[in-house]
């Protein structure tokens, strides 16, 4: 079945576009086309009452959603309401996320990706392990009992051939670089978070591979005048990618529009670090045994510590137009084609353009998500 979507302000990857219509056959788009075309009249019509139609959403770490976190249950059905309750925000393609946890939960965390993969499951495009090789000094929220340096059978586990993106979070201080280099020429993307390195051990894991960093400016060390620290590092280089929870309890927008200002265009990327109350009735859940209450817009423990985050993708998209001051275009390609392109899928994710998946997402002028397609679905 052909369909096209029609009467809708586009956003191709060279700028808005009022006078198109985009046709949609099976899971890809088919063609941009005038509205007079006669390919348009023989579709499926939507008539999209002139909303914005953006590339769909990609978040590299979603801890949980839907009243769910994928530590507590990693299982196919887990990601099944994870990847629902996201895509009520724009999100069409995502990364769980699983924190430091054992090796056994880990083992059934990458296996049912693995199903979820095989089955297609809307959204999954992989995972994102957020430990357990981290440094105990810049913890956050993750329990250190957990943290330890991989073993050689971890390594082997983390190295095996796998379906869809595999993004590992790591200490650099707490890996060999031997180590980091096996994981980077085994197809592994790896980024440097929760870590107490300094500036010159963050350069040479930068030079082993390391891709990008996980929520910038969160438990890391920082810019500092006579040591630069991981922050430093991450700012100076330009080949690097920075993942940035735009909340405004995270990070001062104030830090994150200097970060605007050092990295290269396209090198940050809008996270959400997601926990179940997204798209949940529920504003609490368990955390290491440990209940996470949250309260204005905040998830923390009781000592006040940042328990990840309540944010979805079109309120990141919002608040990068109005805490950062983005234009729009750009907040949504942050959160879109700058994602794709850093999880190696540019070529077919991230942007509304001839051959790509038609991952789609419609937008009022209140940043509201009205209509979403994954692979061509609407819903």
């Amino acid at each position: 079945m052909i369909q096209s979507l029609a009467n809708a302000r586009v956003l191709t990857p060279d700028g808005w576009r009022d006078d198109l219509v985009v046709l949609l056959e099976g899971e890809r788009i088919a063609d941009l086309l005038p509205p007079s075309d006669p390919r348009v009249r023989d579709a499926q019509q939507h008539d999209l009452g002139g909303a914005m139609l953006v590339p769909g959403f990609i978040d590299v770490q979603v801890n949980g959603g839907g009243g769910v976190l994928f530590n507590e249950a990693p299982t196919v059905e887990t990601l099944r309401r994870i990847g629902a309750a996201h895509r009520r925000f724009g999100t069409t393609g995502f990364l769980p996320t699983l924190i430091s946890d054992r090796v056994e939960v880990m083992r059934a965390a990458l296996a049912a990706v693995e199903q979820a993969l095989a089955e297609g499951v809307p959204g999954v495009l992989g995972i994102h392990l957020e430990g357990p090789y981290l440094a105990p000094a810049r913890k956050g929220v993750h329990d250190a009992k957990y943290f330890h340096a991989p073993n050689r059978d971890e390594l082997a586990l983390l190295c095996a051939p796998h379906r869809g993106v595999r993004l590992l979070t790591l200490a650099p201080d707490q890996v060999p670089t031997a180590s980091i280099g096996a994981l980077v020429d085994a197809g592994v993307i790896v980024c440097a978070g929760h870590t107490a390195a300094d500036y010159a051990t963050t350069r040479t894991a930068l030079a082993a591979g390391v891709r990008g960093f996980t929520h910038l400016f969160n438990a890391m060390t920082p810019f500092g005048s006579r040591e630069p620290g991981v922050v430093g590092a991450a700012l100076e280089d330009a080949d690097s990618w920075c993942g940035i929870i735009v909340d405004g309890h995270h990070v001062h927008p104030a830090s994150l529009r200097v970060a605007l200002a050092a990295k290269p265009r396209g090198k940050l990327l809008l996270v959400t670090d997601a926990m179940p109350p997204v798209g949940a009735d529920r504003p609490d859940y368990v955390l290491n045994g440990e209940t996470i209450i949250v309260k204005d817009g905040i998830c923390q423990t009781a000592q006040g510590v940042l328990a990840g985050s309540a944010l979805d993708m079109a309120s990141a998209v919002r608040n990068g137009v109005e805490m950062l001051g983005l234009p729009l275009d750009e907040a949504v390609r942050m959160a879109s084609s700058y994602p794709a392109e850093f999880l190696g899928l540019a070529e077919s994710h991230g942007r509304i353009a001839v051959g790509c998946r038609a991952d789609l997402v419609t937008l009022d002028d209140d940043y509201r998500v009205r209509w979403r397609w994954v692979g061509g679905v609407g819903e």
